[in-house]
């Protein structure tokens, strides 16, 4: 007897009415839905926005969480960190589900052996049948035959929390699927080819949405600084035509610039010259989009513009992502950076409940910042014993967390400790719970993290969790707990500096 995969779905949303085609078709008659533990929709919209187009009633739960517009490799992370059951499967916000893929997806997953770390499903890309597919379409329909896609894509959740989930500096619906994939493969898990099926529908999309997609060429840096030279070969993705691009974007910059930099008949010859290879190249671009298409009158003209500015949109996001992942390494651990908070983050004011007294540390904005920017998980994690003592109470504690947020960008889990010294809980600093705690709720281990402090029970606490500590002095660290610390750093900066580049300092 086969044995059923306890499973959540997730799927990351920007709101659009699409999202209610999806979710009906699980939650409809005969789709096999009561196998479903959950479905867990991540609002990723920067700022609440419209309610969310979501089913009445019917078919199985749906939880709603926000993960603020951080895009869909973040949102993804949000949305399995918050599921507790063994396999997690992701879905697009715009696909279709065959009206039984809620059982063949159970099916999919029961009885895969431990070394099996990922089920894909099959995709299918409706194209018309009455005409030629235009450059759009048959962009989208590639994904029919793409490894790996989330589109419907499954993991088990111990494998996503021990490779710490997608790489969140994958900030476009592009590659993050591909990348999280050559991870789980290096790491020696299995993927394999699932029977559920679904539809992806072709998105209507504008003008240029073709030199918009070139902002791609930036992710791809980001594949190859951690994925080495022969990611394309192991994702398989195609050679490209970057370096045609290149070759036609400098000989259109020859052209306008000859005529300066030469003057007189020189650089009048140098710019036709220039100027003939550019119109070859872009020629030869436009007819290879073109002759496969339509060959519409609107279809035409979209592929002769385009084509011209295609390539040096590639280009420069090509360089941009040079300059971007310039010291990218592996997406990994230490990927959480719990915070004591006062005197670390903000100012140290004895037993406070009032926002509005609230003052941020120095740099703590910008150090916070960067972090995120790297794709960093932030917490904190504080001792607030004026719960216990009747000073404060926890509803206080809360409202100054939010002000600390308010002025500082949001704090992905917050941990506080109400007790005091001689209550005999486990979660005081210096013991480990807050910690354990903390990462618990981010899907990491606590080895996995940095605990950044300003007093000698902020590292106790990160090495009795076996996490790493980092101790950052301020004006009330004892010398004692300087010289017993594992790692100072004198000021924020210097600590996020240790955390990204990997080094231990004292």
């Amino acid at each position: 007897m086969s044995r059923s995969a306890d499973h959540t779905v997730v799927i990351p949303t920007i709101g659009r009415e699409s999202l209610r085609a999806t979710l009906h078709a699980l939650a409809g008659p005969g789709t096999g839905a009561d196998a479903l533990r959950e479905i867990i929709v991540v609002d990723d919209r920067p700022a609440p926005g419209a309610p969310l187009p979501l089913p009445v009633s019917g078919g199985p739960e749906i939880r709603v969480i926000r993960s603020g517009g951080r895009g869909p490799a973040a949102a993804r992370n949000a949305g399995w960190r918050a599921a507790g059951t063994e396999w997690v499967a992701f879905l697009d916000d715009d696909v279709v589900p065959e009206p039984d893929w809620p059982a063949r997806l159970a099916a999919d997953l029961a009885d895969l052996p431990p070394e099996v770390g990922g089920s894909q499903g099959r995709v299918t890309v409706p194209l018309p049948w009455d005409r030629r597919p235009t450059d759009w379409e048959r962009n989208t329909a590639a994904l029919a035959g793409a490894d790996w896609i989330t589109a419907d894509m499954a993991y088990r959740r111990g494998v996503l929390a021990a490779l710490g989930g997608f790489d969140e500096r994958f900030r476009r619906a592009y590659r993050e699927d591909a990348d999280l994939a050559l991870r789980a493969m290096d790491a020696g898990h299995g993927l394999v080819l699932g029977a559920r099926r679904l539809t992806h529908p072709v998105r209507p999309a504008g003008f240029w949405a073709s030199v918009k997609a070139q902002a791609g060429n930036a992710d791809d840096i980001l594949m190859w600084r951690v994925h080495g030279p022969s990611w394309r070969d192991r994702a398989g993705e195609g050679r490209g035509l970057l370096r045609r691009h290149l070759l036609t974007t400098t000989a259109g910059l020859l052209a306008a610039a000859a005529p300066v930099a030469l003057g007189g008949r020189r650089g009048a010859a140098a710019a036709l010259a220039a100027g003939a290879v550019w119109g070859a190249l872009t020629a030869r671009f436009a007819y290879e989009r073109i002759r496969p298409g339509p060959r519409t009158p609107d279809e035409v003209a979209r592929m002769a513009v385009t084509s011209a500015a295609i390539p040096p949109a590639a280009v420069w996001h090509r360089v941009r992502g040079l300059i971007a992942h310039r010291s990218a390494r592996p997406w990994g651990g230490p990927w959480v950076v719990l915070f004591d908070r006062d005197d670390t983050l903000i100012r140290d004011v004895p037993y406070n409940g009032d926002p509005a007294r609230v003052e941020p540390m120095p740099g703590a904005r910008r150090a916070l910042d960067r972090l995120r920017r790297h794709g960093v998980r932030i917490g904190v994690v504080s001792n607030q014993s004026g719960v216990a003592k009747g000073r404060i109470t926890a509803d206080d504690v809360r409202r100054v967390n939010a002000r600390v947020e308010r002025l500082l960008g949001p704090v992905d889990v917050w941990e506080f400790c109400p007790h005091e010294g001689g209550d005999g809980c486990g979660c005081r600093k210096p013991r480990p719970g807050l910690i354990e705690r903390a990462a618990r709720r981010l899907g990491a281990r606590p080895s996995d993290c940095a605990v950044i402090g300003d007093i000698g029970g902020d590292v106790e606490a990160a090495a009795a969790a076996g996490a790493r500590g980092i101790l950052v002095p301020t004006g009330r660290t004892r010398p004692v707990e300087i010289a017993q610390a594992a790692e100072t750093a004198p000021t924020l900066r210097a600590a996020v500096d240790l955390v990204l580049g990997g080094r231990r300092r004292r």
